[in-house]
């Protein structure tokens, strides 16, 4: 699979796991007193925008809904 793939904005993630794009962001730098959820090597900031791993959401959010 072409590794393009394998990485996603919060706003695709979101659209393609139907959740609200903010509950991804909030997954991605964490909220209040709550860490983020993603590990380092699922999630990272590339400018303004983040980048997210196909097997981060999977693991935090579980499989893509069909």
């Amino acid at each position: 699979m072409n590794p393009l793939y394998e990485v996603m904005t919060p706003v695709e993630a979101a659209e393609r796991w139907r959740k609200a794009s903010i509950t991804v962001r909030q997954a991605c730098t964490g909220y209040k007193k709550a860490p983020p959820r993603f590990h380092k090597d699922e999630a990272r900031r590339s400018g303004t925008t983040w980048l997210i791993t196909v097997t981060g959401m999977t693991r935090v959010f579980g499989p893509e809904p069909r």
